[in-house]
């Protein structure tokens, strides 16, 4: 995902991990779950992709409105091809700005995607004024700065957040922070080893479906009663004020 001024007719993301995370749908599933209830009827998802989320998104909320912005080119017409059938859901190439009028989103949801993005703080803002009042920004993020490695600049990743640093660009956009957690703590151990240890460029489909099968699923149960203190991730529900 790249800076909003940049050309998205120009852009394109090789996206390799975008094929290995399809086989993950237990963490696509485990996502939404926590997004469900402060998703609003209009749902913009940004950094779409091939469409793997918005799958699984659609099966959680089949009566949302949902628009997906994907702004590279070479992503774009597989995302289109992808809900061409589907009424309920618009395809456009671009960016935030590009989604619809301001104050028209119930939801913004961006899923490992702010880490792409050089000016966070524009993208954060840019979602506010997107989003109607009351409205919620949905994020989902890498975590911990120490483990950024060989893993993180193959996925064009420009940065990994804190639980503070992300809670205050939240604020600054106007945003109230609703909830910032960590989450995924086993995944701490495996990133470090791939993308610190072993340098590795990229997640091959095998990967992602061993972690999905056999880690998932009982990290999912122990984050229902513990939330850790450090995770691989973060995720994130904002609040636009609304008064707004």
């Amino acid at each position: 995902m790249p800076a909003e001024t940049q050309d998205a007719a120009a852009f394109t993301y090789s996206g390799e991990e975008l094929d290995a995370l399809a086989q993950a749908p237990n963490y696509y599933r485990w996502i939404v779950r926590r997004f469900s209830p402060y998703l609003g009827r209009r749902v913009v998802e940004v950094g779409a992709g091939i469409g793997t989320f918005a799958e699984h998104l659609l099966q959680a909320a089949p009566r949302v409105e949902l628009t997906l912005v994907e702004p590279a080119a070479n992503n774009y017409p597989h995302l289109r091809a992808r809900f061409a059938d589907r009424p309920e859901v618009r395809a456009v190439q671009g960016y935030l700005h590009d989604a619809g009028e301001p104050g028209s989103a119930d939801s913004v949801v961006a899923v490992n995607v702010l880490e792409h993005v050089r000016d966070d703080r524009a993208f954060l803002h840019a979602a506010h004024h997107l989003l109607a009042p009351g409205g919620h920004l949905l994020l989902f993020v890498p975590a911990v700065p120490a483990l950024f490695g060989s893993l993180d600049r193959a996925f064009q990743h420009v940065r990994r957040y804190t639980r503070p640093m992300l809670a205050q660009r939240l604020r600054d956009s106007g945003l109230e922070p609703l909830r910032v957690q960590y989450t995924n703590l086993p995944g701490v151990a495996a990133w470090w080893l791939s993308g610190k240890v072993l340098r590795r460029r990229t997640v091959t489909p095998r990967d992602a479906r061993l972690y999905d099968r056999w880690v998932v699923p009982w990290v999912q149960a122990l984050e229902r009663v513990w939330t850790p203190p450090v995770g691989q991730s973060l995720i994130a529900v904002a609040r636009k004020n609304e008064l707004e």
